[in-house]
């Protein structure tokens, strides 16, 4: 193998985990030290900067980091970033100083965005501090898109949503609110510069099965639904509540059904419990209201009394696999099951809707799922001056998506409109700094805390349950979150490894927790990977390798086990191992998304 090229700047961004797991590669590691030191505002700037919402996604990310956090290999529990995350946001005070002025002076460009939602908001965030004229349209009457429409306010407050918004809107957009968008044709004549398109997927799946017609009355699209909960129109609902669907808009369906007056509320699955698509945290929170979540029943009849609606039928199914390990599901021959109810939510899935996208102004959409074809880079579409992003681009994910295909638009943007190659990417900064204060001393905390993960203290369930705006989770106080801090392992802290020092005196070895270090003869990959002290069989973390030392051995260690301990680096006598920071900064727009 040849030596670890370590200034490229993904090699170390990929040993941190969580990070690299983020879609909008938050530097977890560090903002987690700021808060374990009390440092709450910066903190928040530091989400702010990558992540544009830090309060909103402190409550509702769907957390990619947490799987992929290097605490979860040495036990269960992974840190619990996303809530760490919210804590930045409720103690960080006033950061509006800090946030990026309104631009100086126009550019003369226009940009129109089509939704108010998190990609549209990223996209201006990015763009107005650099002077271009941001007209933002959106038919609901206040920005936020589904943030706003379709996250039940006892998940996400309101208020919470209007600060965070707020700090987008004070950089001067033109907010068109309560103007929707119905031809982009139209909106192109106008003259803009460049159209993102950020409208989500506004369309909920419906269920086209015997008695949906007739029974339409107490028959609801979940998306529909939940907006028309968020927004007053909708505030009881029948005692005996179906939801149809196993996501996370089926999870905040039955919880707020609870909450409106369903006191039998069920989910029905036809899918196994852990082949849903809502968060684990999602389908935990719901069993704790006392919502039973039935699987393996497949809808087959809405049951109605002349369109009144008294009941489902589902048959029973089972899952097998064929050779390939692809599922099917069969019927198990049981008789159906019947289940009554007043009221059903249908949330099995959405899907995008252009009707207002003209088929003969140059954007191709694909055959398959009507979907316009998007540049997975630049989110340009085939029409040069239309970019997609969030749900629109590629169907539905989650809000980090969004933000992140945000960042990247706005790079295309504004490279378009300074007839620049939209495919040629700023490239990142990095930073690599020296940890040591001392011999045997460093700038970070690298105790290894033994603590098992901490609970989010919950409102009580009865105190909760009456009340739709009440906030269930109640956050981590600062005790709380410098205790979850202190178990992160600070994986942006690397061991570099300076090869000309090294002695071969295989201390480091000796003292290694989890046996990460290995001096060997080199070879190919493949063969070194069995020959490591333990061997290296994650195939997906690279191996650091040195260069030939004195003996002709080299040095190989397993970036996938390493706890980042330091203890190689106290240990060393000559200093070869040392402890270095990593932080890289993912190119944006211009350099106008800095804090000061």
């Amino acid at each position: 193998m040849q030596p670890t090229d370590i200034g490229n700047p993904d090699y170390f961004h990929k040993v941190v985990d969580c990070q690299w797991a983020c879609p909008a590669h938050t530097p977890v590691p560090e903002y987690i030290r700021m808060i374990a030191a009390g440092h709450y505002a910066d903190a928040y700037m530091v989400n702010w900067k990558s992540n544009v919402f830090p309060g909103i996604l402190g409550r509702t990310c769907d957390r990619p980091c947490e799987p992929a956090c290097r605490r979860g290999r040495v036990e269960e529990e992974p840190v619990a970033i996303c809530r760490l995350k919210r804590v930045a946001a409720d103690y960080k005070g006033d950061v509006g100083p800090r946030m990026p002025a309104p631009a100086a002076a126009p550019n003369g460009k226009r940009i129109a965005l089509v939704g108010a939602g998190p990609a549209s908001m990223t996209v201006v965030r990015d763009l107005a501090p650099l002077g271009y004229h941001c007209v933002v349209f959106d038919g609901d009457a206040r920005a936020g898109g589904m943030i706003r429409s379709q996250i039940p306010k006892f998940r996400l407050p309101e208020e919470v949503i209007d600060e965070e918004v707020g700090y987008i809107t004070r950089l001067g957009p033109e907010m068109r609110l309560g103007q929707r968008v119905d031809s982009l044709k139209a909106l192109l004549d106008e003259g803009y510069d460049a159209v993102f398109v950020g409208s989500g997927a506004p369309r909920g799946r419906d269920l086209p099965i015997p008695g949906r017609q007739e029974a339409a009355t107490n028959i609801h699209i979940g998306i529909d639904w939940l907006s028309s909960v968020s927004f007053g129109h909708i505030t009881k609902i029948g005692r005996r509540v179906i939801v149809l669907g196993g996501g996370n808009t089926a999870m905040d369906c039955c919880r707020s059904s609870r909450r409106l007056g369903g006191e039998d509320v069920k989910v029905i699955v036809r899918s196994g419990f852990e082949e849903m698509k809502a968060s684990p945290w999602e389908k935990e929170d719901a069993i704790a209201e006392d919502i039973p979540i039935l699987n393996y029943l497949v809808p087959k009849e809405f049951k109605h009394d002349n369109g009144r609606l008294y009941g489902m039928t589902f048959e029973k199914v089972k899952a097998e696999y064929d050779a390939r390990g692809r599922r099917q599901l069969v019927p198990t021959g049981e008789p159906d099951q019947f289940f009554e109810c007043d009221d059903v939510l249908v949330a099995v899935g959405q899907e995008n809707a252009f009707p207002w996208i003209e088929r003969d102004i140059g954007l191709t959409f694909d055959d398959r799922w009507d979907m316009p074809e998007v540049d997975e880079v630049t989110f340009q579409s085939t029409h040069p001056k239309v970019f997609f992003g969030g749900d629109a681009a590629f169907g539905p994910k989650n809000i980090i998506w969004a933000v992140a295909h945000g960042h990247a638009a706005a790079i295309s943007i504004d490279r378009f409109c300074q007839g620049e190659d939209l495919r040629e990417r700023p490239p990142p900064g990095m930073l690599v700094s020296s940890q040591k204060m001392g011999i045997h001393e460093w700038s970070y905390d690298n105790a290894v805390s033994l603590d098992l993960r901490y609970k989010v203290p919950h409102r009580e369930k009865l105190q909760a349950l009456k009340d739709i705006k009440a906030e269930v989770e109640l956050g981590f106080d600062p005790e709380l979150a410098y205790a979850e801090a202190q178990r992160c392992l600070n994986c942006d802290v690397q061991t570099v490894f300076t090869d000309n020092l090294c002695i071969e005196c295989d201390a480091c070895v000796d003292i290694c927790p989890v046996d990460c270090i290995t001096f060997t003869r080199n070879g190919e990959e493949a063969e070194l990977r069995t020959r490591l002290n333990a061997p290296a069989q994650n195939l997906t973390q690279e191996i650091y390798v040195s260069g030939t030392l004195k003996t002709g051995r080299i040095m190989a260690k397993d970036e996938d086990v390493c706890l980042h301990c330091g203890l190689c680096a106290e240990r060393c006598p000559t200093g070869a191992w040392d402890m270095q920071r990593y932080l890289i900064d993912v190119a944006q727009a211009g350099a106008a998304c800095c804090s000061k």
